[in-house]
């Protein structure tokens, strides 16, 4: 999600767009509210190698708000939008984090477990207003802070939970080495060779991104100068038309996805022209032969 280097080159190009709204966010845009953000966390002592949350729905705050961490050598930990308060707050808990960043959407799930989590300091509401105690509006928060890079500048990574099949959700966390945030861990820069991404790269994103595939791919492509498009949520002929109105290269899907595609009537397959598409992975599950 570490925008700073292709915000030099490309400032006015779209990091991000959100397929359903359009809602565009530039490199120079999301370089500026990263880095304010990234002011906060270190104002409120958050230093390298601590921990913060973010449950919410795919919407136009997110990616910022993994970005800011990323800059600043934090692990962040992106939790499943559809968990109850007692699942959200045992992630809390366990990982350790300090600020929670929610929306409107998911607000009262997010109080809920935040009540029970002595050590959140803050909750910033990304698309809301605070209640003047530990609940604060995201663009309140940052009001004030540089758009430029705090001083200390390390790589920040994710770290995301198992789905808690054998027990409860487990964190995997990455060692982190003092890098700058320019410079990703290899097995990122290995992805950006596996799933083929380059600049030019526009990106389709169905899938929410609290799931490890679907932030990695964004992340990658906006590392690499592409343009990220992101679902709000997946309906199968949405995403056949969003690959024509954005001119989709890219796409990491699970095999579901491809399955309710394929069921869609044919007149309506053949409707849109998917011809822009050249890469297309899927992850999470295996896929039938005869699916692929």
């Amino acid at each position: 999600m570490y925008p700073g280097l292709q915000a030099k080159v490309r400032p006015q190009q779209p990091a991000f767009i959100m397929a359903t709204t359009g809602e565009t966010v530039t490199y120079d845009e999301l370089d500026r509210r990263s880095n304010r953000l990234a002011h906060f966390l270190r104002a409120n002592g958050l230093g390298r190698l601590d921990h913060y949350a973010i449950f919410m729905e795919n919407n136009g705050r997110y990616i910022e708000c993994c970005s800011a961490g990323e800059r600043a050598g934090l692990y962040y930990t992106c939790v499943n939008s559809y968990l109850t308060p007692d699942e959200v707050t045992y992630i809390l808990g366990n990982s350790g984090s300090k600020i929670l960043i929610t929306s409107t959407a998911k607000r009262e799930v997010a109080l809920k477990a935040m009540a029970q989590c002595p050590r959140i300091e803050h909750c910033l509401v990304v698309d809301g207003p605070g209640d003047g105690s530990r609940v604060v509006s995201l663009d309140e928060a940052v009001n004030g802070f540089p758009d430029t890079p705090i001083a200390d500048e390390f790589l920040g990574v994710p770290m995301l939970y198992s789905s808690g099949t054998t027990g409860r959700p487990k964190g995997i966390l990455r060692p982190l080495p003092e890098n700058p945030p320019g410079q990703a861990l290899p097995v990122f820069d290995f992805m950006v060779e596996f799933w083929r991404f380059r600049d030019g790269t526009i990106h389709l994103s169905p899938a929410p991104l609290y799931h490890t595939a679907p932030l990695v791919a964004v992340a990658l492509a906006i590392r690499t100068g592409g343009t990220a498009v992101i679902m709000e949520h997946f309906d199968p002929e949405q995403f056949l038309a969003f690959v024509e109105r954005y001119h989709a290269t890219h796409s990491v899907l699970v095999p579901t996805m491809f399955s309710r595609m394929l069921k869609l009537p044919e007149a309506v397959r053949r409707r849109y022209d998917v011809s822009s598409l050249k890469t297309a992975f899927h992850g999470a599950a295996p896929c039938p032969v005869q699916v692929k």
